[in-house]
């Protein structure tokens, strides 16, 4: 299962300057090289956004809450954006920013409940700004059921980042520009795995992050199926063709078409079973995206 915690990465303000309203997303802490003590961020607003430009940031209750000093662009069309409040990011994000929910949910900013809703109940490490959807199935009493049944969890972190849903526009699937994310493999989850595989047990990964997360420490040790712990970015591609060396089951929700989500389930089921797959959920009318249904490819 994947261990990481939505942030309240989505931001709200005003321009000092022209008072025009500004919605900005949280993507992660700039890079010393970057700019020590920025963030990385997306932003919008009426009219062309300057560097040196101050945002007045709203919080929850839609009050002043401090601000932010665009410093300039970055390389993939974001910001690089300075707080005012020195301190870690999460700190600052869980006074200052709102649940960053999918465009596709139309009901404008996010309610109270959703800071609950959109987060797995095993969260524990501050990082993501999307939720890793298919741990959104789990509640205590399925855990409780499923350790009763000998089922044994195990923990990886992947911060999941809005790249993760980026459609592929390339003309092959080999030429689109795989994104990277921060992803972890802890020593304790590499014994459990190695254990269950000893006794012929099976790796049930719960979610795309958790496989691209474990499939990953599997290579990191330079040797064939040696899974080992490990942290650091990945840019995994799974695509046609990857052999997986460690994940033997796979639970996930419905994805959207021409995405690196879509191509990995793919590649780990087969394209046609998939599609048979597809047909029902669409013919039963299953609900896809966040908060929708999964399904189990064993």
């Amino acid at each position: 299962m994947n261990d990481t915690q939505v942030l309240p990465a989505r931001l709200r303000g005003r321009r000092l300057e022209t008072g025009g309203a500004w919605e900005g997303l949280f993507l992660r802490a700039a890079s010393d090289e970057e700019h020590p003590g920025a963030w990385v961020i997306l932003a919008q607003t009426r009219g062309r956004m300057h560097p040196g430009e101050r945002i007045v940031l709203r919080d929850r209750s839609d009050v002043d809450a401090g601000m932010l000093h665009l410093v300039g662009r970055t390389a993939g069309g974001g910001w690089l954006a300075m707080p005012d409040e020195q301190g870690p990011f999460a700190a600052i994000l869980a006074r200052v920013g709102h649940v960053p929910l999918p465009g596709y949910i139309r009901k404008g900013m996010a309610v109270a409940a959703d800071i609950d809703r959109y987060q797995t109940i095993f969260a524990r490490e501050p990082g993501s700004a999307a939720a890793p959807t298919a741990g959104l199935h789990f509640t205590p009493e399925l855990l409780t059921t499923l350790a009763e049944r000998g089922v044994h969890k195990a923990a990886v972190t992947l911060h999941v980042g809005l790249d993760t849903f980026r459609p592929i526009s390339t003309e092959s699937v080999a030429e689109h520009p795989m994104h990277s994310e921060w992803c972890a493999c802890p020593a304790e989850t590499v014994a459990a795995i190695r254990e269950a595989k000893a006794r012929g047990g099976r790796v049930v990964a719960v979610g795309t992050t958790a496989v691209r997360t474990l499939e990953t420490a599997a290579r990191a040790g330079g040797v064939a199926d040696s899974l080992v712990p490990w942290s650091g970015t990945t840019d995994l591609f799974i695509r046609p063709g990857f052999d997986f060396r460690v994940v033997d089951c796979l639970l996930t929700n419905f994805h959207m078409p021409r995405t690196t989500l879509m191509v990995l389930v793919c590649t780990f089921a087969s394209q046609s079973l998939i599609e048979q797959a597809y047909a029902v959920a669409i013919q039963e009318r299953y609900r896809f995206l966040s908060y929708g249904d999964a399904m189990l490819i064993d």
